[in-house]
């Protein structure tokens, strides 16, 4: 049994384009957290981008599963996704690393405003350069939103872009809590997407 195991981790790091460290790990996941605005949803492209895209310790189809499994869980996005990816790549300790890289931008950021809290809120410039990073933001997002459909579209599967469609309508149009969306959309993928060709 443990040398099925030790043949997996092989074959895992075959396919890796650069060998997983913790070190990596953690300056990969500190940088991206301190330069992320804007939400937990934000940060997840940009991890997905760094550990899918860039280094291939993780591959697309697994990244979606375990995001959506940070999404649907209580607590902050950004912390769950950093938790459930390290654990991925890299066990317990890569859960402590990823999560220790995630929280401390915010902790020193946030500490350092709460002292200077009136000088930072009525200075224009600190005004200016936030508006801009939204923007930047903003335009992740749509990118990420694009993506996900465009795949989906060459896919050729409707029930998908069903699924897409109607959760954006049932949130944007009609206002219900995203709770019962995701809940709803888990029962439909759970009854309806067990081909393989929705993998």
């Amino acid at each position: 049994m443990s040398d099925l195991r030790d043949a997996e981790k092989k074959l895992e790091k075959a396919v890796f384009k650069e060998e997983f460290s913790y070190w990596k790990l953690f300056i990969s996941t500190f940088m991206i957290s301190a330069f992320t605005v804007g939400g937990g949803f934000v940060i997840i492209p940009l991890l997905k981008s760094k550990f899918v895209d860039e280094y291939g310790w993780m591959n697309e189809n697994e990244s979606l599963d375990l995001v959506s499994i940070a999404q649907s869980a209580p607590g902050l996005v950004a912390a769950n996704a950093s938790i459930i990816m390290g654990y991925r790549m890299g066990g317990f300790r890569g859960t402590a690393v990823a999560l220790l890289a995630t929280i401390l931008p915010p902790l020193v950021t946030l500490t350092i405003i709460s002292y200077c809290y009136d000088a930072f809120a009525s200075n224009p410039y600190v005004r200016m350069f936030l508006k801009g990073m939204q923007c930047g933001v903003t335009a992740i997002l749509v990118n990420v939103v694009l993506d996900l459909v465009l795949k989906q579209w060459k896919k050729k599967l409707v029930l998908p872009l069903l699924i897409m469609a109607g959760t954006f309508a049932a949130s944007y149009f009609f206002k219900i809590n995203i709770m019962y969306i995701i809940l709803v959309d888990a029962v439909i993928g759970l009854f309806l997407m067990k081909e393989s060709k929705y993998d």
